[in-house]
């Protein structure tokens, strides 16, 4: 399936039932864990679950504006697309990430042997029970897991954005002030 066909269906598809309820650090990186869930391709009637994280940080080098760096989330094993190419994919689109480094770090990949309803209720449970306050959760379709996990930290990114401004700006005066 060609990429673009792949993000319409997760863009359609993907479902972001829990949002860690902390903004992005500002000044700092951010971790940013979640469990990703589909249905299974190979195993009708079972769940695939994905847990990992996605590393958000400030890069060494200043970027210019709209220029986010893709790593680790396969594009280029999947799509044979380098990571670069997805960034321009999205704008192209009129998705906007800022100029950040998103590193994705996978942990772990799993079967649940249910069905996906199933599955949603397990995770939403588990997580609940555990108090989590920081992990993601995410519904979407099996073959276009990144860019589900990409929509997940895109939302993220525009809930932080008001706060990250007034952060920026109460900095920034701090630093002029005489």
């Amino acid at each position: 399936m060609e990429m673009h066909e792949l993000w319409d269906q997760a863009r359609r598809r993907t479902e972001l039932l829990r949002l860690r309820l902390q903004e992005l650090a500002t000044f700092d990186a951010t971790i940013v864990p979640y469990v990703f869930l589909a249905e299974s391709s190979l195993n009708q009637g079972d769940t695939v679950v994905r847990r990992g994280n996605v590393l958000i940080e400030r890069p060494a080098i200043v970027l210019p504006d709209f220029t986010p760096q893709f790593q680790g989330f396969e594009f280029d094993k999947d799509f044979h697309v380098s990571e670069d190419a997805v960034a321009t994919f999205l704008l192209l689109r009129g998705i906007h990430f800022p100029s950040l480094k998103y590193r994705h770090q996978i942990s772990s990949l799993d079967l649940y042997e249910g069905q996906l309803t199933q599955a949603i209720a397990h995770f939403q449970d588990q997580l609940t029970r555990a108090e989590d306050i920081k992990t993601g959760l995410v519904v979407g379709p099996e073959e276009a897991w990144q860019f589900s996990v990409l929509l997940l930290v895109g939302a993220l990114v525009v809930r932080s954005a008001e706060g990250d401004l007034r952060r920026i700006i109460d900095a920034w005066r701090k630093r002029h002030q005489p």
